[in-house]
């Protein structure tokens, strides 16, 4: 079995724009692929998990969306970074949605089709819906980021909290990562 992080996209690898929409607002944050670097040379195996609401609010379209992806996976290969697979649900809230966090369901889709070991896995995000689909999903451990609505998040949520990490960004929560024991 094999070890995996999922991330979210938006306010935890690139900057949380609203609306995402075109490969040229991609912003990858200071750190980030490198930090992936780091984790994908230590084991894991990388994959985005992302709502992307925009698409069932009718503010982008899919070809969009993967067109954004395509340029993160860019930006990201320039440091040779490599992500699995990304799992987009691109349901607006109030729609029915087989994947949208806080649903773990893209955490068992990639358990499945790449023989992850989510108990040694873990999740990072930026809101506390990333951090759920982690618990749900029975991840190691989720983390929050204080990039994107981390912050926010953290100062609203902090009895929810105490059962992850809370870091500044992608950098510390490798290290997170990289410092605690595999089993």
């Amino acid at each position: 079995m094999k070890r995996a992080v999922f991330l979210d996209r938006d306010g935890t690898l690139i900057e949380d724009r609203d609306y995402l929409s075109g490969p040229d607002q991609v912003v990858l944050f200071p750190g980030a692929a490198e930090a992936l670097k780091r984790l994908q040379d230590a084991g894991f195996k990388l994959f985005i998990v992302t709502n992307q609401s925009g698409v069932g609010r009718g503010c982008f379209t899919m070809a969009d969306v993967e067109r954004v992806n395509q340029r993160l996976v860019e930006l990201l290969a320039k440091n040779g970074a490599r992500l699995e697979k990304i799992y987009i649900a691109p349901e607006a809230p109030e729609q029915p949605s087989r994947g949208r966090k806080p649903s773990p369901q893209f955490l068992f889709d990639a358990r499945d089709e790449f023989g992850i070991d989510l108990a040694q896995s873990y999740m990072i995000g930026d809101k506390l819906s990333d951090l759920e689909c982690g618990w749900n999903a029975g991840v190691k451990k989720s983390i929050l980021v204080r990039t994107g609505n981390g912050a926010k998040q953290e100062g609203d949520s902090t009895d929810m909290l105490a059962r992850g990490a809370v870091v500044d960004g992608l950098k510390e929560a490798a290290a997170e990562i990289l410092r605690l024991p595999t089993r």
